[in-house]
Parts: structure tokens; C-alpha cells; sequence
């Protein structure tokens, strides 16, 4: 097995790196509906998605659970999102029913697109020289020969991160700047992910929670001003009435014989206090996790269901979680 093939990450993560983000697709939305029949689906404000601007999003059910975590990229005419390689079939599936009602407009997976993840600060400056100042804040993007380069959520502990999202041939300059980059296997862009307080749906968790369960709000992904779309009823009530009970917390998990698994319950005794979304093995033998916890039970002693003798430790996020802190919230 190669090095970019571990199944665990480095710890601590390295940077400069560029990582082979291979779990994830790529997909095309293009024709004259696209604008339309984005804003009718996804929790973002269409017209934010622009050259110099790709934010996250949600598309999720009548009841709205999410099925569908991304990020809009603009690309001319056209607009291009990333899905879980696992559920790009589904999705696409899913989604095209409604995009029937919009002629001429289609939904196609890129083969030949691929998404690359850049650690560290000095990883983008060797794409973009001197000209990251562009790219001051997550979703900030500028086009570049071959794709688009994105900033994306620093980590709690400050490492800064990008994509590349490759949809053509990169000029020779490029190339040769990545070729002067070392290689880091998957696990650690899915470790900056959990650091970054970036959550990542998978069969077991599809249509498990509400967007903000997620902190989706806090990573730009919801627009609570925008107007109507599937599933934004209950997202709008959630917010503006202050129902959210339980959210997206960051664990170190220690002493587990497995990792504990997406979906999987987390207990407080043999009470179920949450689930786990994402998680992740490090190479010296600790595990972290992002998991959906009810607000009063985080800081409680809890253990994974598949693990009782694992001890969870909070660790931290990159951003607040006002909801949680019972402190005003943001209205966009």
C-alpha cells in the first residue's frame, strides 16, 4: 500500500501536502434552467454563487433532512458541484426528477474531473503565487487555467486549506507546481475535515439531520433570506424559533478497539444522546469523530455504542455555535 493509500492519517497533519480527494465527484449542472432550478433545491442564494465566491449548500427533503451536503462552484454558464462518490448515483437520480421540469438543462458526473485538497498555507502559494490574498476567506475562489482554486475552512488548530477543482488540463507551470508538492493520503483530508468542523454525509447518515444539526449554517452553507425551496419550511423554523437541540460537536476518541462508525450512537449511560457523522484513525493510535450530540448531554461522560471502554474528550471547532451558547444568531 502506498503512502496515499493509508487508511490512517499523519498525526500531526503535514503541510505543505496535496491530497487525491478520490471519495468525492464531481457534477455538471448546465442549460438555461440552471440558475432556477438550483435555487429551488439547494439552501444557498443562487445569485452568491459567482467566479469569486463558491459558498457550501444543502439539499434536503420536504421534512428538511439532508441528503445532499456540497459546495456550488461557478464555471461560466454552468455551475459544478462535488458528491460523496458513494452517493453521487442517488443523488444525481433523485435530483434529476425535479430538473425534468427544466428543458433543455441537464445533470451530468465529470469522469475526467478530479478534486484535490491543499494543506497549509505554502501549499496554495505554490498554485498562486503571491496572489493568495484573493482567496482571504472560506468560499473565496478564482478561476485558473483548468479549474478553480478555493479557499475553504481553516482548522480549529489554524491550518489553512484549499481545492483545486481540476475540470481541464492545468497549464505546465501548475503541473509542475503540484509535482513539487508531496503527496498525503485521503485520510488526512478527511482529518482537516473533522478539524474543520466540516461534516460529510454517508449511506448511513443520509437524511438523518436537519442542516444546522450539521453546523452547516456556520460553514456557509444556508442563506435564511432566500426564498422558497424544498425543505426550507422547517430549516427557517428551526432557525427563527430557536429549535435547535442538538448540533455537530468535535471529539478525540481514545482507547477504542474500532472506529466507531457514521450513524452509530453515542450514549450517556444506555441513553442515546447522539450519532456519529464522520470520523477518522490516526496513525499513533487515537481516533476523531464528529458527531450530532443533543446540547445537554456534550460535556456528560459519553461513550460510543460499539466501544464502552473509549473515552470522548470535546475538542474544538473553528468557529462558535451561538445556538448552543444561547447567544443571538446571525440572520443570513
Amino acid at each position: 500500500m502506498s503512502d496515499t493509500e493509508s487508511p490512517l492519517a499523519s498525526h500531526p497533519l503535514p503541510q505543505p501536502r496535496y491530497v487525491s480527494v478520490s471519495d468525492r465527484v464531481m457534477v455538471r449542472i448546465t442549460g438555461p434552467g440552471t440558475n432556477k432550478f438550483l435555487q429551488g433545491q439547494f439552501s444557498q442564494q443562487i445569485d452568491d454563487v459567482t467566479q469569486d465566491h463558491s459558498p457550501r449548500a444543502a439539499a434536503c427533503t420536504p421534512k428538511g433532512r439532508a441528503y445532499c451536503l456540497t459546495r456550488l462552484v461557478r464555471d461560466g454558464d454552468d455551475v459544478l458541484m462535488e458528491l460523496p462518490a458513494a452517493l453521487s448515483e442517488g443523488t444525481v437520480t433523485h435530483l434529476r426528477k425535479y430538473l425534468m421540469l427544466f428543458r433543455g438543462t441537464s445533470m451530468e458526473i465529470e469522469p475526467d474531473a478530479r478534486i484535490l485538497g491543499l494543506l497549509g498555507e505554502a501549499a496554495a502559494e505554490k498554485l498562486l503565487p503571491g496572489n493568495t490574498g484573493a482567496l482571504a476567506a472560506a468560499g473565496d475562489s478564482v478561476k485558473i487555467n483548468g479549474g478553480h482554486l478555493i479557499r475553504t475552512m481553516d482548522t480549529a488548530e489554524g491550518m489553512a486549506r484549499y481545492e483545486l477543482w481540476q475540470t481541464g488540463g492545468l497549464d505546465t507551470s501548475l503541473q509542475q507546481s503540484l509535482k513539487d508538492l508531496p503527496a498525503a493520503p485521503l485520510a488526512d483530508w478527511q482529518a482537516s475535515e473533522i478539524a474543520a468542523g466540516v461534516a460529510s454525509l454517508t449511506t448511513a447518515t443520509t437524511e438523518s439531520f436537519v442542516p444546522q444539526m450539521l453546523n452547516w449554517q456556520h460553514v456557509g452553507g444556508i442563506h435564511f433570506k432566500k426564498g422558497c425551496y424544498t425543505g426550507q419550511e422547517v430549516i427557517a423554523r428551526m432557525h427563527f424559533l430557536g429549535q435547535l437541540k442538538k448540533s455537530l460537536f468535535r471529539f478525540t476518541c481514545s482507547d477504542a478497539g474500532s472506529l466507531p462508525a457514521p450513524g452509530e450512537a453515542l450514549l450517556d449511560g444506555e441513553r442515546a444522546v447522539g450519532n456519529v457523522v464522520n470520523s477518522v484513525h490516526f496513525s499513533d493510535g487515537h481516533s476523531e469523530i464528529l458527531a450530532v450530540v443533543r446540547h445537554d448531554a456534550a460535556e456528560k461522560s459519553l461513550v460510543p455504542e460499539s466501544a464502552s471502554d473509549a473515552v470522548l474528550s470535546l475538542r474544538p471547532l473553528p468557529y462558535s455555535v451561538p445556538e448552543r451558547e444561547k447567544t443571538d444568531t446571525p440572520d443570513t
